[in-house]
């Protein structure tokens, strides 16, 4: 599927970003990968690298020009990844889904759910995505980047 099918099922609805909106993301990307090295517990390391990637995949999203609906936003906003960055992205986005359900148990279930392990990897995972989304953007929609503030 494209994301013009998306859109035409419901799933998305059209947005107009800003080199402002782009930039303030990206500053939320780097305060949350900063506060996610330590001095906290596992647990929210991680969820604190989510909510990084997730913005990652927003940024992609809102840079095609959408945004996701309510219903289950969080989800097809990560599933977006590949269609966006191409058919090689598949397994990332679906590492992503498991973090956003493991993020989900340690949110409102119970603690400990994840190791120190997951949170760095999770960390270094959304380290890369953040490479991966700068060099998409300054290929594909350049008047949206702001090299100074982004990096």
């Amino acid at each position: 599927m494209s994301l013009k099918q998306w859109a035409d099922n419901g799933w998305l609805r059209p947005h107009k970003t800003s080199v402002e909106e782009i930039r303030n993301l990206m500053m939320i990307i780097n305060r949350d990968l900063k506060d996610a090295k330590g001095g906290i517990s596992d647990d929210w390391r991680f969820g604190i690298a989510y909510n990084a990637a997730l913005k990652l995949c927003t940024i992609l999203l809102y840079a095609e020009g959408y945004k996701a609906e309510k219903a289950l936003q969080l989800y097809r906003t990560i599933q977006a990844l590949p269609l966006i960055l191409g058919k090689d992205k598949k397994d990332d986005a679906e590492y992503l889904d498991t973090c956003r359900s493991k993020r989900n148990i340690v949110e409102y279930d119970y603690i400990g759910a994840v190791t120190e392990n997951d949170a760095d990897e999770l960390i270094a995972f959304a380290k890369e995505l953040k490479a991966d989304v700068i060099d998409w953007l300054k290929k594909y929609h350049p008047t949206l980047i702001q090299p100074p503030s982004i990096h």
